[in-house]
């Protein structure tokens, strides 16, 4: 089957993988109708983080082909969402809620196994792993929004879970990809009042405009943080969202926050280093960490069904499965918010 693959730094291409076929009695095979390229995917393309040659790619929504004898939740012709990781239900992890964490499981697309972008997915633990999409006929709006629940919108909810955004909020997205984006949409479902975006960019402005934010600061370092202190009186923020996870961001997150507040946590690089002297004395707290999407997916289907949100207006390109590499590159180069993939007809 055709499927990207991630071969050295720098370089995917459109390669073959084997089909994807049962081999345990607890798997499910899905056929891929919807993929997309995630930042996470762009740090092993540029290079900054290392990947095993082979499959890439973790986010897809796709059509049941084939169920083990065991698998009861889910049968042939269901549409499904495909969560970023597979994960067991049973071990102390899978029970404590930290599904991520789960000793039998691991991401899609981490070059042995299956990925998103890939024509067809073989889906261990298909049970628990999969979440089956109610209902028929769903347009393209929809389906692209479900898309968003394999990891995207997940990861922006848990940033703004993890920071403690409740209703009545000020609450600033540090970071204007497609996490801090949809980091904005949720501070907004959550309640949040004002919602301050930090975006230099008049397309992504636009965006988060749209998705909730009530302010816009185009600045960065210190003058992002001079700027947003300033809206706020010298108080800060109540929450903080933190998209992007690089030093200067998380620096700036640290600083806008209230003292006595949260900063959500959900952005990752090798030169991570959180203020924490700073952050001490100022009694602000973080939390964060890779998306827990089983946790909040469950809760975020049925606002996405119908209609209360609507976080598939992120992907601002779209392809084929032949164009992966070009939607690689289009988000590289920060031209593109997220790349679409079509891969297969619903």
């Amino acid at each position: 089957m055709r499927a990207a693959v991630y071969t050295e730094s720098g370089a995917i291409e459109l390669g073959q993988r084997p089909d994807a076929a049962l081999q345990l009695p607890t798997d499910a095979v899905v056929r891929v109708v919807l993929s997309c390229v995630c930042g996470s995917d762009l740090t092993y393309y540029r290079g900054k983080r290392p990947h095993a040659v082979g499959s890439i790619g973790h986010e897809a929504i796709g059509v049941v082909e084939d169920t083990g004898a065991e698998v009861t939740s889910v049968r042939p012709g269901d549409l499904v969402v495909v969560p970023l990781q597979f994960h067991c239900g049973e071990c102390a992890h899978c029970l404590g809620g930290t599904p991520f964490a789960c000793v039998r499981g691991a991401t899609f697309g981490n070059g042995t196994n299956d990925g998103g972008q890939g024509e067809a997915m073989r889906v261990p633990f298909a049970d628990r792993s999969l979440h089956a999409v109610p209902g028929t006929g769903h347009d393209d709006a929809l389906l692209k929004s479900l898309l968003t629940l394999s990891d995207v919108l997940c990861t922006g909810h848990h940033a703004a879970v993890c920071a403690g955004v409740r209703p009545g909020h000020t609450v600033a997205v540090v970071g204007d990809g497609a996490v801090g984006l949809l980091g904005v949409l949720s501070a907004k479902r959550l309640g949040a009042e004002r919602i301050i975006a930090l975006s230099s960019s008049p397309v992504r402005q636009a965006l988060a405009t749209e998705f909730g934010a009530t302010d816009l600061v185009a600045e960065r370092g210190d003058e992002a943080t001079e700027r947003v202190l300033e809206m706020t009186g010298g108080v800060g923020v109540d929450a903080t969202l933190e998209c992007v996870g690089t030093a200067q961001a998380v620096d700036t997150a640290f600083r806008i926050a209230r003292p006595g507040s949260m900063v959500g946590l959900v952005g990752i690089s090798d030169d991570l280093d959180p203020p924490v002297r700073e952050a001490f004395w100022r009694n602000v707290g973080w939390r964060g960490g890779p998306c827990q999407v089983p946790v909040y997916l469950p809760e975020l289907l049925p606002d996405v069904l119908d209609g209360t949100i609507d976080p598939g207006r992120v992907f601002t390109w779209e392809s084929d499965l032949g164009g992966v590499v070009a939607g690689y590159r289009a988000m590289a180069e920060q031209k593109q918010v997220k790349s679409l993939l079509r891969v297969s007809p619903l």
